[in-house]
């Protein structure tokens, strides 16, 4: 990937009183959120998430941190912090935990909750440290202080870490919506009591930087999803994060106002939701949920809340789209995605509104209804936190370039020295002393891979074969010579895939593939390698010339 500072080498060795931060994830990107601090020689981690994939990365199921910066330090790991329960920040976790299972791991009741359905799946029981707001915590040598925050998942908490080598302020994610429907507000009180002590760095949400004014309150939502849902003559399929409790709760009130059921739909829905509701965080009315089982006999009196919302490939909302769930979308049926999109997510989430459509049903999303707020502080909330904790460095997080950027250039626009608005990207290493903060090098930090059961094993170059075999298609080329004369004895046999149907294309460069090893046998040129090369050049030119084509091409050149 194109680094922001090519001229970065590896960091010096760490001084005596300093605090070193390195992004192992999460910066350039919206996902796989994670960063390390060090101090005294020990570690501690915040957030622990994965990335989806692109289109550009087929095959790919996941994108984890890349943890080769510390996994010979396994041991120096004091804790792991969870600042929320969404996926970009905990599903990295069993990876982590799989090269030592016994880090403790810090976070509120709802996040560790959600976070231990998560490890089951990697059959791992970890060691949970559940804190609250306004609680502190000694990690020696890091001394943690918990803050309510604000987010679109309920029990998200900032974190304030403090070591000999000044404050730093970690928001995770938050917006500072002024009605949450929990009544739990972002607490801009503390803030600004710790802008009061001193904050010398400042590590924000970046997310919603680039977009003027204030992000929408949850509340706004409610009277959009009644109007549709009361409009609804048939069933109704809303697809969220499996993480919005706040979301679905909007759902299942107006669903109950209607007299119609709910039912959750995907495996991760199911599994978040009854944690939520076992805890207190999700309230559903008697006689309300029902079954996947009991979705026919009900009818078309229901309200299906499932997975897919940025359409992933094996969600349910895409798997309806497809047609092969079985629950079957037709005319009359309404779908609400109540969810913006994750940049790169974009083509994914198209493709299922349009075969929804397609299907007969009626498809609700952001770009035609208020369905959706975000969970992140837009510029002027994030101006607001810059004037109360008066922070002495800032460092943006959680957000692609444009995002960060535009956090940089708010903080100046407050006060914050050029020079102290650090903006970085995974594996830049930056070290805080005596109130000043600044970039001293670089740390290899790629992406890493999960394929199935296969972790890290996928290269770039291997996603680049795969992209051309998906796109371009694959062609082989199986040439059998005699080892004495050079002279062809059998072929060329031309396979092709995902190239042409009519083999009859071909005949035309086999003349050629034949002219080619002629000419390069007489002019000497010998052994099965040199001669795959020429094989290749050929086909590459006829394929490139004619057709305007890429393919894969595999020659084989065989002597007997």
């Amino acid at each position: 990937m194109n680094h922001p500072h090519p001229e970065l080498g590896l960091p010096p060795r760490l001084d005596k009183g300093t605090l070193r931060i390195v992004a192992l994830g999460g910066l350039g990107e919206v996902g796989r959120n994670m960063a390390v601090f060090e101090f005294d020689g020990q570690l501690l981690i915040v957030d622990c998430g994965v990335l989806f994939p692109e289109d550009t990365q087929p095959g790919v199921d996941l994108i984890l941190p890349d943890f080769s910066y510390i996994r010979d330090r396994l041991a120096d790991i004091r804790a792991i912090f969870l600042t929320h329960g969404h996926e970009d920040h905990i599903s990295a976790l069993g990876y982590l935990l799989r090269e030592r299972a016994d880090i403790p791991v810090i976070g509120s009741a709802l996040t560790l909750a959600f976070a231990k359905g998560k490890l089951r799946d990697h059959r791992i029981n970890p060691i949970t440290i559940e804190v609250k707001e306004g609680q502190r915590r000694k990690v020696d040598p890091f001394e943690l202080e918990f803050v309510a925050v604000n987010h679109s998942i309920p029990d998200a908490l900032a974190v304030v870490i403090r070591t000999p080598a000044g404050v730093v302020l970690h928001t995770g994610d938050f917006k500072m919506d002024q009605l949450p429907l929990d009544g739990r507000t972002t607490d801009l009180a503390r803030f600004a009591a710790l802008g009061n002590e001193g904050v010398d760095l400042f590590m924000v949400d970046s997310t919603n930087a680039d977009i003027p004014g204030f992000t929408t309150s949850e509340r706004e939502i409610m009277p959009v999803l009644d109007r549709v849902i009361a409009a609804s003559k048939r069933r109704i399929i809303v697809a969220s994060f499996a993480s919005h409790v706040h979301r679905v709760q909007q759902v299942i009130d107006i669903a109950f106002q209607h007299n119609r059921k709910v039912a959750f739909i995907g495996r991760s829905m199911v599994r978040n939701m009854s944690l939520a509701s076992e805890m207190g965080y999700l309230h559903i009315p008697p006689n309300t949920l029902v079954d996947e089982d009991e979705i026919d006999a009900i009818g078309d009196h229901v309200v299906l809340i499932c997975t897919g919302s940025q359409g992933e490939p094996l969600a349910a909302l895409s798997r309806m789209a497809n047609g092969d769930h079985r629950i079957r979308v037709g005319d009359g049926d309404t779908v609400i995605l109540a969810s913006s999109l994750i940049p790169g997510n974009e083509n994914a989430v198209y493709r299922v509104i349009n075969e929804l459509t397609r299907f007969g049903a009626r498809v609700v999303h952001k770009g035609n209804a208020l369905v959706h707020v975000s969970g992140h502080a837009a510029a002027g909330e994030l101006l607001y936190c810059y004037n109360v904790v008066k922070p002495k460095n800032v460092m943006p997080v959680h957000g692609e370039w444009r995002h960060l950027r535009a956090n940089a250039e708010l903080a100046i626009s407050t006060g914050v020295k050029r020079d102290r608005a650090l903006v970085a990207e995974n594996g830049v290493v930056v070290d805080l002393k005596n109130g000043r903060a600044e970039i001293v090098g670089s740390v290899p930090c790629g992406y890493v891979y999960v394929d199935g059961q296969s972790i890290g094993d996928i290269t770039e170059a291997s996603l680049k074969d795969r992209r051309i075999l998906g796109e371009e298609g694959f062609i082989s080329v199986i040439v059998v010579i005699d080892s004495q004369t050079g002279k062809i004895v059998a072929g060329p046999d031309i396979h092709a895939r995902g190239f042409a149907e009519d083999l009859d294309l071909f005949d035309e460069v086999k003349g050629r593939i034949e002219g080619a090893l002629a000419g390069a046998v007489a002019s000497g040129i010998n052994g099965t390698h040199q001669l795959s090369q020429v094989v290749r050049k050929t086909v590459g030119s006829w394929v490139g010339g004619e057709h305007r084509r890429r393919p894969m091409i595999v020659p084989v050149v065989i002597e007997v």
